[in-house]
């Protein structure tokens, strides 16, 4: 069986040192995936992808990379909605940073929201908010969620 890689689109991940906690407790390998290097903690299983900074290129090194591990052995921590469907077709485990699964039967409902958001804060004029504040609660939910992917595969 090969081993779980969790790869992490960093640049505005909240919960980079939870999911180091977690692969160290399961083995897992990370790839902390950016447009600028992060520090890491000193590990043979954690490893820095810096890519360049255009447009998507991290997003297209981390759904290359979840299409050639082994189908099963691939975790994706990622914000981005559009990621998440790209991995999921890659057949990935993928999850939002406030530890929301995403599955080939919710992305579809994730994509219209955002998309609706979209033109929502269009609308606005720069008028509103954003998202929640991310908090304590939110990084409990993502550790458990991880904690149950990672049982769930097999670890």
């Amino acid at each position: 069986m090969p081993p779980i890689t969790i790869l992490i689109d960093a640049d505005a991940c909240p919960v980079k040192d939870e999911i180091y906690r977690v692969a160290e407790r399961y083995r897992a390998e990370v790839r902390v995936v950016s447009n600028a290097p992060f520090r890491i903690p000193e590990s043979p299983r954690v490893k820095r992808v810096v890519v360049s900074d255009s447009f998507d290129a991290a997003d297209d090194w981390i759904a290359e990379a979840a299409e050639a591990l082994p189908k099963g052995s691939c975790v994706v921590v990622t914000g981005d909605i559009l990621l998440a469907e790209r991995c999921l077709k890659a057949g990935a485990r993928v999850l939002g940073h406030k530890g929301e699964e995403f599955t080939p039967a919710s992305i579809g409902s994730a994509i219209a929201t955002r998309a609706i958001m979209a033109d929502l804060r269009a609308g606005m004029d720069g008028v509103g908010g954003g998202p929640a504040p991310f908090n304590k609660a939110d990084r409990s939910r993502f550790l458990q969620a991880l904690d149950r992917v990672m049982v769930g595969m097999g670890r």
